[in-house]
Protein backbone atom coordinates (compact mmCIF):
# COMPACT_ATOMS: atom_id res chain seq x y z
CA UNK A 1 0.00 0.00 0.00
CA UNK A 2 1.27 3.59 -0.77
CA UNK A 3 2.30 5.41 2.52
CA UNK A 4 4.79 8.13 3.93
CA UNK A 5 6.39 6.26 6.84
CA UNK A 6 9.74 7.97 7.03
CA UNK A 7 11.75 10.69 4.64
CA UNK A 8 15.46 11.54 4.23
CA UNK A 9 16.04 14.96 2.92
CA UNK A 10 19.03 17.28 3.09
CA UNK A 11 17.80 20.65 2.52
CA UNK A 12 19.66 23.81 1.87
CA UNK A 13 20.75 25.34 5.22
CA UNK A 14 19.33 22.71 7.09
CA UNK A 15 20.79 22.53 10.95
CA UNK A 16 18.57 19.79 12.82
CA UNK A 17 16.09 16.86 12.04
CA UNK A 18 13.54 15.47 14.47
CA UNK A 19 11.85 12.25 14.01
CA UNK A 20 8.25 12.50 16.14
CA UNK A 21 5.84 9.90 16.30
CA UNK A 22 3.99 11.19 13.15
CA UNK A 23 6.10 14.19 12.08
CA UNK A 24 9.21 14.59 10.31
CA UNK A 25 10.80 18.15 11.47
CA UNK A 26 13.54 20.03 9.31
CA UNK A 27 15.17 22.66 10.68
CA UNK A 28 16.23 25.98 8.01
CA UNK A 29 19.18 27.98 9.55
CA UNK A 30 17.95 27.79 12.73
CA UNK A 31 14.59 30.21 11.79
CA UNK A 32 12.53 28.11 10.56
CA UNK A 33 10.78 24.19 10.52
CA UNK A 34 9.71 22.25 7.53
CA UNK A 35 6.91 19.75 9.24
CA UNK A 36 6.36 17.04 7.50
CA UNK A 37 3.28 14.43 8.02
CA UNK A 38 3.96 11.08 7.34
CA UNK A 39 1.16 8.52 7.53
CA UNK A 40 2.68 7.10 10.43
CA UNK A 41 -0.25 6.49 13.11
CA UNK A 42 0.66 6.41 17.30
CA UNK A 43 -1.32 5.39 19.84
CA UNK A 44 -0.47 4.61 23.70
CA UNK A 45 2.65 6.56 22.74
CA UNK A 46 3.66 3.73 20.24
CA UNK A 47 4.33 4.18 16.33
CA UNK A 48 2.32 1.12 15.14
CA UNK A 49 3.97 -1.16 12.43
CA UNK A 50 1.85 0.24 9.46
CA UNK A 51 1.15 3.64 7.60
CA UNK A 52 -2.10 4.75 6.97
CA UNK A 53 -3.07 5.98 3.47
CA UNK A 54 -3.79 9.25 3.08
CA UNK A 55 -3.53 10.13 6.96
CA UNK A 56 -0.68 12.43 6.89
CA UNK A 57 -2.12 14.68 3.76
CA UNK A 58 -5.65 14.85 6.26
CA UNK A 59 -4.00 16.14 9.47
CA UNK A 60 -1.84 18.59 7.23
CA UNK A 61 -4.87 20.12 5.43
CA UNK A 62 -7.12 20.37 8.29
CA UNK A 63 -4.44 22.13 10.55
CA UNK A 64 -3.68 24.74 7.71
CA UNK A 65 -7.47 25.62 7.54
CA UNK A 66 -8.09 26.10 11.07
CA UNK A 67 -4.78 27.72 11.71
CA UNK A 68 -5.64 30.30 8.98
CA UNK A 69 -9.40 30.34 11.00
CA UNK A 70 -7.94 30.96 14.23
CA UNK A 71 -5.37 33.85 13.16
CA UNK A 72 -7.39 36.05 15.07
CA UNK A 73 -7.23 34.87 18.48
CA UNK A 74 -3.97 34.34 18.55
CA UNK A 75 -0.37 34.31 16.26
CA UNK A 76 0.53 31.12 14.77
CA UNK A 77 3.44 29.47 13.21
CA UNK A 78 2.64 28.86 9.95
CA UNK A 79 3.78 30.54 7.36
CA UNK A 80 3.04 28.29 4.18
CA UNK A 81 2.23 24.53 2.84
CA UNK A 82 3.81 24.05 -0.49
CA UNK A 83 2.77 20.46 -0.18
CA UNK A 84 -0.48 18.54 1.09
CA UNK A 85 1.44 16.81 3.78
CA UNK A 86 3.96 19.93 4.32
CA UNK A 87 4.07 22.84 6.53
CA UNK A 88 6.76 25.95 6.97
CA UNK A 89 6.46 27.80 9.83
CA UNK A 90 8.33 30.17 12.63
CA UNK A 91 11.15 27.94 14.59
CA UNK A 92 9.07 28.53 18.35
CA UNK A 93 10.99 28.01 21.85
CA UNK A 94 8.27 25.52 23.02
CA UNK A 95 6.25 25.43 26.36
CA UNK A 96 6.76 21.81 28.27
CA UNK A 97 3.21 21.47 28.95
CA UNK A 98 0.40 20.45 26.29
CA UNK A 99 -2.54 22.24 26.55
CA UNK A 100 -5.84 19.58 26.93
CA UNK A 101 -9.48 21.44 26.76
CA UNK A 102 -11.95 19.00 27.12
CA UNK A 103 -15.86 19.88 27.18
CA UNK A 104 -17.30 16.23 27.89
CA UNK A 105 -16.35 13.19 29.52
CA UNK A 106 -14.68 10.94 26.85
CA UNK A 107 -11.51 8.86 26.54
CA UNK A 108 -8.77 9.52 29.20
CA UNK A 109 -10.90 11.34 31.29
CA UNK A 110 -14.18 9.11 31.01
CA UNK A 111 -11.48 5.99 31.90
CA UNK A 112 -10.00 7.89 34.87
CA UNK A 113 -13.53 8.79 36.61
CA UNK A 114 -14.35 5.04 35.54
CA UNK A 115 -11.99 4.42 37.85
CA UNK A 116 -13.40 6.35 40.80
CA UNK A 117 -11.14 9.55 41.05
CA UNK A 118 -12.78 12.47 40.98
CA UNK A 119 -9.85 14.70 40.31
CA UNK A 120 -7.92 15.36 37.42
CA UNK A 121 -5.05 17.44 36.11
CA UNK A 122 -6.17 19.44 39.79
CA UNK A 123 -9.41 20.12 38.32
CA UNK A 124 -12.45 18.28 40.29
CA UNK A 125 -15.22 16.15 38.33
CA UNK A 126 -18.88 16.39 39.65
CA UNK A 127 -20.26 13.05 41.05
CA UNK A 128 -23.36 10.77 38.76
CA UNK A 129 -21.73 11.91 35.42
CA UNK A 130 -21.78 9.18 32.81
CA UNK A 131 -19.21 8.52 30.05
CA UNK A 132 -19.42 11.60 27.36
CA UNK A 133 -21.98 13.63 29.08
CA UNK A 134 -21.09 17.06 28.49
CA UNK A 135 -19.17 18.97 31.20
CA UNK A 136 -20.79 21.39 33.50
CA UNK A 137 -17.86 24.07 31.69
CA UNK A 138 -14.72 23.44 29.73
CA UNK A 139 -11.84 21.96 31.43
CA UNK A 140 -8.08 22.18 31.06
CA UNK A 141 -6.31 18.97 31.75
CA UNK A 142 -2.80 19.99 30.70
CA UNK A 143 0.16 17.08 30.28
CA UNK A 144 3.74 17.73 30.43
CA UNK A 145 5.35 17.40 26.91
CA UNK A 146 7.82 14.79 27.32
CA UNK A 147 10.61 14.41 24.49
CA UNK A 148 10.21 10.32 24.93
CA UNK A 149 7.33 8.12 26.46
CA UNK A 150 4.66 9.23 27.85
CA UNK A 151 3.31 12.32 28.37
CA UNK A 152 2.07 12.70 32.43
CA UNK A 153 -0.87 14.68 33.66
CA UNK A 154 -0.26 17.45 36.00
CA UNK A 155 -2.16 20.35 37.14
CA UNK A 156 -2.08 24.38 36.79
CA UNK A 157 -0.59 24.34 40.25
CA UNK A 158 2.34 22.27 39.79
CA UNK A 159 3.24 23.64 36.24
CA UNK A 160 3.69 27.24 38.18
CA UNK A 161 5.48 25.83 40.89
CA UNK A 162 8.09 23.97 39.16
CA UNK A 163 8.61 26.74 37.17
CA UNK A 164 7.49 24.82 34.02
CA UNK A 165 5.49 27.87 32.74
CA UNK A 166 5.51 31.13 34.36
CA UNK A 167 1.70 31.88 36.15
CA UNK A 168 1.58 35.07 33.42
CA UNK A 169 2.62 32.79 30.65
CA UNK A 170 0.33 29.99 31.81
CA UNK A 171 -2.73 32.07 32.46
CA UNK A 172 -2.33 33.68 29.18
CA UNK A 173 -2.46 30.10 27.29
CA UNK A 174 -5.38 29.40 29.43
CA UNK A 175 -7.10 32.16 27.91
CA UNK A 176 -5.92 31.42 24.18
CA UNK A 177 -6.77 27.70 24.93
CA UNK A 178 -10.46 28.55 25.75
CA UNK A 179 -10.80 30.94 23.05
CA UNK A 180 -9.59 28.67 20.50
CA UNK A 181 -11.99 25.33 22.01
CA UNK A 182 -14.73 27.79 21.86
CA UNK A 183 -13.91 29.24 17.60
CA UNK A 184 -13.76 25.05 17.02
CA UNK A 185 -16.75 24.17 18.64
CA UNK A 186 -18.73 26.65 16.88
CA UNK A 187 -16.78 25.63 13.00
CA UNK A 188 -17.57 21.84 14.50
CA UNK A 189 -21.55 23.01 15.21
CA UNK A 190 -22.25 24.21 11.89
CA UNK A 191 -20.47 20.92 10.37
CA UNK A 192 -22.58 18.84 12.30
CA UNK A 193 -20.26 17.81 14.90
CA UNK A 194 -19.23 18.20 18.68
CA UNK A 195 -15.60 19.10 19.47
CA UNK A 196 -15.16 16.94 22.62
CA UNK A 197 -11.92 17.27 22.93
CA UNK A 198 -8.86 18.56 22.00
CA UNK A 199 -4.74 20.02 22.56
CA UNK A 200 -2.89 22.98 21.72
CA UNK A 201 0.41 23.46 21.53
CA UNK A 202 2.54 26.74 22.29
CA UNK A 203 5.75 28.14 21.98
CA UNK A 204 7.33 31.62 21.83
CA UNK A 205 8.35 33.59 18.93
CA UNK A 206 10.44 36.61 19.19
CA UNK A 207 8.90 37.15 23.15
CA UNK A 208 5.07 36.55 21.65
CA UNK A 209 2.99 33.32 23.03
CA UNK A 210 2.62 31.79 19.42
CA UNK A 211 0.49 28.62 18.70
CA UNK A 212 2.48 25.73 17.17
CA UNK A 213 1.76 22.29 15.26
CA UNK A 214 -1.72 21.10 14.21
CA UNK A 215 -5.11 21.66 15.68
CA UNK A 216 -8.50 20.14 15.19
CA UNK A 217 -6.96 17.39 13.72
CA UNK A 218 -7.89 13.40 14.29
CA UNK A 219 -5.21 12.60 15.89
CA UNK A 220 -5.42 15.86 18.52
CA UNK A 221 -8.98 16.11 18.86
CA UNK A 222 -12.33 13.99 19.45
CA UNK A 223 -14.98 14.48 17.13
CA UNK A 224 -19.19 13.21 18.28
CA UNK A 225 -21.59 13.62 15.71
CA UNK A 226 -24.68 16.74 16.81
CA UNK A 227 -27.35 14.63 15.60
CA UNK A 228 -28.98 12.10 17.37
CA UNK A 229 -26.11 12.84 20.26
CA UNK A 230 -28.68 13.74 23.66
CA UNK A 231 -30.90 10.32 22.52
CA UNK A 232 -27.77 8.20 22.55
CA UNK A 233 -26.42 9.38 26.05
CA UNK A 234 -30.26 9.21 27.28
CA UNK A 235 -30.32 5.93 26.28
CA UNK A 236 -26.93 4.98 27.05
CA UNK A 237 -25.79 3.91 24.11
CA UNK A 238 -22.18 4.93 22.33
CA UNK A 239 -21.85 7.81 20.47
CA UNK A 240 -20.85 7.99 17.05
CA UNK A 241 -17.71 9.64 16.91
CA UNK A 242 -14.75 10.82 14.04
CA UNK A 243 -11.40 10.50 15.94
CA UNK A 244 -8.48 8.16 16.49
CA UNK A 245 -10.54 6.94 19.85
CA UNK A 246 -11.76 3.55 17.18
CA UNK A 247 -7.76 2.59 16.34
CA UNK A 248 -7.35 2.91 20.38
CA UNK A 249 -10.16 0.50 21.08
CA UNK A 250 -9.31 -1.78 18.11
CA UNK A 251 -6.07 -2.28 20.28
CA UNK A 252 -7.68 -2.22 23.95
CA UNK A 253 -9.84 -5.16 22.19
CA UNK A 254 -6.62 -7.22 21.34
CA UNK A 255 -5.03 -6.86 24.29
CA UNK A 256 -2.48 -4.18 23.14
CA UNK A 257 -2.19 -0.47 25.09
CA UNK A 258 1.73 0.25 24.97
CA UNK A 259 2.43 -1.41 28.19
CA UNK A 260 5.75 -3.60 28.59
CA UNK A 261 5.19 -7.12 27.15
CA UNK A 262 2.68 -6.25 25.25
CA UNK A 263 2.55 -7.00 20.97
CA UNK A 264 1.03 -4.74 18.69
CA UNK A 265 -1.90 -6.84 16.99
CA UNK A 266 -1.44 -7.59 13.27
CA UNK A 267 -2.75 -4.36 11.25
CA UNK A 268 -4.42 -5.98 8.03
CA UNK A 269 -4.21 -4.47 4.72
CA UNK A 270 -8.46 -4.02 5.02
CA UNK A 271 -7.84 -2.58 8.60
CA UNK A 272 -5.73 -0.20 7.25
CA UNK A 273 -7.79 0.82 4.55
CA UNK A 274 -10.87 1.27 7.36
CA UNK A 275 -8.56 3.67 8.96
CA UNK A 276 -7.86 5.33 6.08
CA UNK A 277 -11.36 5.69 4.71
CA UNK A 278 -12.05 6.67 8.69
CA UNK A 279 -9.64 9.70 8.45
CA UNK A 280 -10.64 11.16 4.99
CA UNK A 281 -14.86 11.07 6.50
CA UNK A 282 -13.51 13.05 9.35
CA UNK A 283 -11.43 15.26 6.88
CA UNK A 284 -14.26 16.01 4.87
CA UNK A 285 -16.94 16.70 7.84
CA UNK A 286 -15.17 18.89 9.50
CA UNK A 287 -13.49 21.00 6.72
CA UNK A 288 -17.01 20.77 4.15
CA UNK A 289 -14.32 20.07 1.62
CA UNK A 290 -14.51 17.27 -0.89
CA UNK A 291 -11.26 15.37 0.02
CA UNK A 292 -8.86 15.18 -2.72
CA UNK A 293 -6.35 12.35 -2.98
CA UNK A 294 -2.93 13.19 -3.75
CA UNK A 295 -0.65 11.10 -6.13
CA UNK A 296 2.18 8.71 -4.24
CA UNK A 297 4.03 8.45 -8.14
CA UNK A 298 6.91 10.55 -7.13
CA UNK A 299 6.06 12.04 -4.12
CA UNK A 300 9.32 12.03 -2.40
CA UNK A 301 10.56 14.23 -5.42
CA UNK A 302 7.91 16.34 -5.73
CA UNK A 303 7.49 16.81 -2.39
CA UNK A 304 11.49 18.06 -2.06
CA UNK A 305 11.20 20.30 -5.05
CA UNK A 306 8.05 22.07 -3.30
CA UNK A 307 9.86 22.71 -0.25
CA UNK A 308 13.02 23.83 -1.86
CA UNK A 309 11.83 26.37 -4.01
CA UNK A 310 9.24 27.66 -1.06
CA UNK A 311 12.20 28.14 1.66
CA UNK A 312 14.42 29.80 -1.32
Amino acid sequence: MNTITKTDFNFPEQTAYYKGKVRDVYTIANNKLIMIASDRISAFDVVLPKGIPYKGQVLNQIAEQFLNATRDIVPNWLIASPHPNVSIGRMCVPFKVEMVVRGYLAGHAARTYASGLRTLCGVTLPEGLKENDELPTPIITPTTKASEGHDEDISKEEIIKQGIVSKEHYEQLEKYTLALYARGQEIANKMGLILVDTKYEFGLYNGEITLMDEIHTPDSSRYFYLEGYTERQERGEEQKQLSKEFVRRWLIENGFQGKEGQTVPHMSDEWTTEISNRYIELYEKVTGKKFVKMAYDNVMEEMETLIKKAIQ
